[in-house]
């Protein structure tokens, strides 16, 4: 391991150590060991796997500081892995001098306002512990290519772009756990186009990524404003992420969601797809969870409140599952009206089992505490629907639609709710059974045309 003082670095904070932080990189043994200081750079250190061999780069536990004064990112790390993580398309030169690069035990301090923290470049086993990146750009910046990557204990705070950005990159195999990430100004974890499969976020605390002023501009643009997780595969695809056990929370910003993923709106099958969100507490956005054009998702065991204006917004999204899940706003005072589920072209899903109390979604116009518009084969059972504002549930021109062994009640005196249930008359194949419902504001529980079909249900009134 080279030490970098023996390179001629100071970390004083004041001298450029950046040409004798590359040289210890050149001329030592490729792996950087830095003592407690600070190291100030103006410009990227190369970390050439290709051409040094294996390499990282090691602090003291903390107590080191790279402070970024440049443009780019304060570590560039270069591989040349080429295959995926099969064993029979690793080539002999990947395992023999770049495999498992490990960074550990520094923090990086961006002092430009292009500085980044750390970028990878078509790396195999790349490993990030004990790492912090604060007042940079992007934090973690993946290109290109990369295997089998591993972040976990790293606080990536404070950044003016995305904690973690996947930028056009063919990924697969990805563990982001039990990591900070917060207050990042574009995005927590972003993923934009590429390949990326095989990801898995769990056990994170990914919370206040946003940025009241930009998010305020670029949504009165018409652009997308970003959140804690944004996934986006409109020209790429996203497949085969599990995200787990996090705590995924904002602040309410114009446009913002917590969790959006996004596939292509042509592709056949789904390109966003095979999708786990199970036992993460998700709260405070304008949307809590947005799916658009994305199949196979399941949503279970999630704690979600204060969407202002959804819960969960999924457009012609296919094969859902938003099962055993607790909805709700809390009656606090001065709380602005949340939470709801609106599914617009979807087909084949299922909502059950859910506690959902204090639904704000819709108008007394139109709308309800779950909307189905659009859909065909959808399935609500077995759910509290307690308290909605407008209606429990209503149904607009869908087809083969099941609302089955629900209770839909306004407990409130008097009560607010308008309707339990509504169905329209372009809703064709819509079966009504087994429902308790209660108190709505004119006794008309049940609003319905003859094209949909209602019967055994319970009006709790009576």
């Amino acid at each position: 391991m080279a030490d970098a003082f023996t390179f001629g670095a100071t970390a004083d904070g004041t001298t450029d150590d950046t040409a004798a932080l590359q040289h210890c990189l050149d001329d030592g043994d490729g792996v950087l060991e830095l003592h407690k200081g600070t190291y100030r750079i103006t410009a990227p250190l190369v970390i050439d796997l290709t051409k040094k061999g294996y390499g990282g780069v090691r602090g003291q536990w903390g107590a080191t500081r790279i402070r970024m004064e440049g443009p780019g990112p304060a570590l560039r790390v270069i591989g040349d892995h080429q295959g995926t993580a099969d064993p029979e398309s690793i080539q002999p030169h990947t395992w023999d001098l770049e495999r498992f690069p490990v960074f550990t035990g520094f923090e990086i301090l961006g002092a430009h306002p292009e500085a980044d923290g750390i970028e990878l470049r078509k790396t195999m086993q790349a490993s990030l512990s004990l790492v912090a990146v604060r007042q940079c750009h992007h934090a973690i910046h993946l290109v290109e290519r990369n295997r089998n990557v591993l972040m976990n204990a790293c606080h990536l705070y404070d950044n003016a772009g995305y904690g973690v950005f996947f930028d056009d990159c063919n990924m697969h195999q990805v563990n982001i756990t039990g990591c900070h990430i917060s207050y990042n100004k574009l995005g927590g974890i972003r993923q934009f186009n590429g390949q990326v499969h095989n990801m898995q976020i769990a056990g994170n605390d990914i919370e206040y990524n946003y940025d009241p002023e930009g998010d305020a501009a670029r949504h009165e643009a018409g652009e997308a404003t970003g959140g804690e997780i944004w996934l986006e595969g409109t020209d790429g695809n996203i497949c085969e992420i599990s995200i787990t056990g996090n705590t995924i929370q904002a602040r309410i910003s114009p446009g913002g969601a917590n969790l959006r993923i996004w596939g292509d709106e042509t592709a056949t099958p789904k390109r966003a797809r095979i999708i786990t969100i199970a036992g993460n507490v998700i709260g405070s956005q304008t949307r809590n969870i947005e799916l658009r054009h994305a199949g196979r998702v399941v949503m279970t065991g999630n704690t979600i409140y204060n969407g202002t204006e959804w819960s969960l917004h999924a457009t012609h999204c296919d094969n859902l599952v938003l099962s055993g899940n607790n909805l709700s706003r809390g009656p606090m005072p001065g709380r602005p009206p949340a939470n709801g589920v609106y599914l617009e072209a979807c087909d084949a899903s299922v909502i059950t089992g859910n506690t959902m109390h204090y639904l704000h979604g819709g108008s007394p116009e139109s709308g309800a505490g779950i909307t189905l518009r659009d859909c065909t084969d959808v399935a609500v059972s077995d759910c509290q629907i307690l308290d909605p504002d407008f209606r429990g549930i209503e149904v607009l021109n869908s087809t083969r639609t099941r609302i089955a062994n629900n209770t839909i009640a306004d407990r409130r005196d008097p009560p607010e709710m308008i309707h339990a249930i509504r169905v329209d008359a372009a809703s064709t194949r819509t079966l009504l059974t087994n429902n308790i419902l209660q108190g709505a504001t004119d006794g008309n529980l049940l609003n319905y045309d003859l094209t949909g079909k209602a019967f055994g249900n319970l009006d709790a009134d009576e």
